[in-house]
């Protein structure tokens, strides 16, 4: 009798699924998670589908599979989700996969954690080390092997000495108890009319078992976080599971205490800065059932979730839910891709919604829920602009006078400013003044950022730095050396200069060491010991601020002039998001704008308070253009370690795109940044119309242009958030 095949889908860098036969006696579905044989060793797997008509000619060659893990097998949901995603993003389904098993590590039942009691007679052999911990295990008590080694400033090997001696015993800890349920009755908000309407609606969408995509449209301040809770709520209830998406782990630490308050209990978290024990944890609770709400960031879409029944995207414009490495897929579109196999409703929210999503809902894709107004009756600050031909800072300041007066006049209020630079380090080039030399990287196409806290020259792209040095490596001048342009570190520098008494801090990723850190300077921030917040794109994102009320942005043009297609798109949401952090408690909020172009349409529909004006000239030059959402857009970016080699597979690439009259091929030419890391590249741009499978296209001419070899690298991007 002919031994069953099955086709394993395998986490690794490929596409394919590989044959393996089925051991008598073993039984095994679609889904189930095995370990297999890949050439020297085994790896962790998923059955993918039955083969009932295997290749006769490989019968002979056909590997048993391995045993089935202990685990919830993929649901067809999960697996179909998987295929999609590869087959838009054109990345191989292994690559796919391996962030749903979670990088294939630590699969299978929990390890025990063992512990150390005392049981016998002291040793004959004493020593301090050992007598510090025989004393802090004199109470006959299982202690974890590991703190006990730590409270006495002991190795393990003291441990392990004792109790080949008899003296201790080493048992298996106790299992933690599970956490218990959110209770979507613990603490229901006193919702204002306005909010009430919204919360109907979130509750509404998420009591019925259909996809459907709701795009919560709610100003900063409004309570949208409130509102959208009344739909995990809900989901609660009905026993299904709930995935909450954010963009920036630095958002969880406020987020899961305003869940904590409403729901008694916090959620489960899903990021990187997780502990390997802690991920193997709670991926077994999402895949068994027992994790009702999931907290994470884009990689939680990728969990075996038991019984999903809700789906958030929250902050849904945040560029951070773009996957820039491996496959790269945009977390917010998968979201609805999910919920639409799954046949789930979707929560987008934001309070400057993407355009895409704003097309969306002007079409009618998506129900639009609004709450036009902040909580409590607080008004939307207040924006100006400083129009720094007119009335900018002296020669080497970057805080005009205007701003510098009004910060004074909120310190002495006692009130909290927030100056907002969107750049890291103390200034973006250093050059010198007596030969022009400018400091690059070496390896990359770009200029080295001072940052003066750690004294030293960074590159932004590949990691590179350097100490900055006292003379000009090009022509010796000592001491000839000028920093050009501020960063967030120059600013507070001048910011002590121009008020000595206030206390301020730095919120730059540059300077953040690991989330604990993140957290606890927002609560100094949030309990009122910093006057004045200086802070890159990292305080725009949903902090809560209650004593800040004045926002004072740099350089308000920093986005603009990049040749971007989403540059304006960008620049409104940035500084939109930004200045709603003022007045959200008490008292007015207030934006100031420092700007070289007062006149251009973001600076004034911001002053204006005009979104409907921005959204309507922003999408009709997108639609003019063909840009997305009325066009589609992939990107090629060819990298090789030399130029010649680059340039010449771009060019034969090129040539090798199907004609198709509904298609533009633009390029190759060199990417804005030629050079990162030592690789030089080359961009090709493709733009389609909007029913256009650009995906099957793509695929087509990969499959018949040249293929890659040697050092030679291609990427590629379907619907392209950087055009760097």
């Amino acid at each position: 009798m002919a031994r069953r095949v099955v086709d394993v889908l395998v986490p690794v860098a490929l596409n394919q699924t590989y044959s393996y036969r089925v051991p008598d006696g073993v039984e095994l579905k679609p889904g189930d998670v095995v370990s297999v044989p890949l050439g020297p060793r085994d790896v962790t797997a998923v059955v993918w589908a039955d083969n009932p008509n295997p290749d006769p000619r490989l019968h002979n060659r056909l590997k048993d599979t391995g045993d089935r893990l202990d685990v919830p097998p993929l649901k067809p949901e999960l697996r179909s989700f998987v295929d999609w995603v590869a087959n838009y993003t054109l990345s191989a389904r292994g690559m796919v996969l391996r962030m749903t098993l979670r990088m294939g590590e630590h699969l299978g039942p929990e390890r025990a954690r063992m512990g150390v009691r005392l049981v016998g007679t002291p040793p004959q052999r004493m020593t301090s080390a050992r007598r510090r911990l025989i004393d802090i295990l004199s109470d006959g008590l299982l202690h974890a092997k590991s703190e006990a080694a730590k409270e006495a400033g002991v190795s393990p090997g003291v441990i392990d000495g004792l109790v080949d001696e008899g003296t201790l015993a080493i048992e298996p800890l106790p299992r933690d108890l599970a956490p218990p349920s959110p209770d979507p009755s613990f603490s229901v908000p006193d919702f204002s009319p306005e909010q009430r309407i919204a919360a109907d609606a979130m509750k509404d969408l998420a009591s019925k078992d259909e996809f459907q995509v709701a795009m919560l449209d709610g100003v900063t301040g409004s309570g949208k976080t409130e509102v959208y809770f009344e739909a995990v709520a809900e989901n609660i209830r009905r026993g299904r599971q709930t995935m909450i998406l954010m963009p920036e782990i630095a958002l969880t630490g406020q987020f899961l205490d305003r869940f904590a308050a409403r729901f008694g209990v916090r959620p489960i978290e899903w990021h990187s800065e997780l502990t390997p024990r802690t991920r193997a944890r709670n991926w077994a609770a999402v895949a068994a059932g027992d994790a009702p709400v999931v907290v994470g960031a884009r990689s939680a879409l990728f969990l075996p979730y038991a019984n999903l029944g809700l789906i958030i995207v929250d902050e849904e414009h945040d560029q951070a839910y773009k996957q820039d490495e491996g496959a790269h897929y945009h977390a917010r579109d998968m979201a609805v891709v999910r919920g639409s196999i799954a046949k789930i409703p979707v929560v987008l929210c934001s309070a400057t919604p993407s355009v895409e999503s704003e097309v969306n809902a002007r079409k009618g894709r998506y129900r639009r829920v609004a709450l036009p107004s902040r909580f409590g009756g607080q008004h939307m600050p207040q924006i100006e602009a400083i129009d720094l031909k007119r009335e900018g800072p002296q020669r080497g300041r970057f805080i005009s006078p205007r701003l510098a007066e009004e910060i004074k006049i909120a310190i002495e209020r006692k009130e909290q400013a927030l100056l907002f630079l969107n750049r890291r380090g103390y200034a973006p080039l250093t050059l010198c003044r007596a030969c022009g030399h400018r400091f690059a990287c070496t390896i990359c196409d770009a200029w080295l950022v001072d940052h003066r806290f750690r004294q030293r020259l960074v590159c932004h792209h590949c990691g590179f730095s350097m100490p900055r040095p006292h003379q000009c490596p090009h022509c010796g001048a000592e001491e000839s050396l000028a920093a050009i342009g501020p960063g967030v570190e120059r600013l507070q520098e001048e910011a002590a200069n121009l008020f000595p008494d206030a206390r301020t801090m730095v919120l730059s990723s540059d300077l953040i060491t690991d989330i604990e850190t993140m957290r606890s300077e927002l609560n100094e921030i949030a309990e009122g010991r910093v006057d004045i917040i200086i802070g890159t794109q990292l305080v725009a994102k949903g902090h809560n601020f209650p004593r800040l009320n004045l926002v004072g942005v740099i350089d308000a043009d920093l986005g603009l002039g990049n040749g971007d297609p989403r540059a304006a798109e960008r620049t409104f949401q940035l500084l939109n998001q930004v200045i709603g952090r003022a007045g959200r408690e008490q008292g007015r909020g207030v934006g100031y704008l420092q700007t070289h172009q007062p006149e251009h349409p973001v600076m004034k529909a911001l002053v204006a308070s005009d979104r409907e004006a921005f959204y309507a000239s922003e999408i009709e030059a997108r639609e003019r253009a063909l840009y997305p959402p009325f066009g589609r857009l992939a990107s090629l970016i060819i990298s090789a370690g030399d130029r010649p080699t680059a340039e010449g597979f771009a060019r034969k690439l090129a040539a090798a795109a199907p004609l198709d009259e509904r298609v533009q091929v633009l390029g190759p030419a060199e990417a804005p940044l030629a050079v990162i890391k030592g690789r030089y590249r080359f961009r090709i741009l493709v733009k389609s119309l909007r029913g256009i499978d650009l995906s099957a296209y793509m695929r087509d001419w990969l499959a018949a242009g040249p293929k890659t070899k040697g050092n030679l690298k291609l990427e590629i991007d379907i619907d392209p958030q950087s055009f760097l």
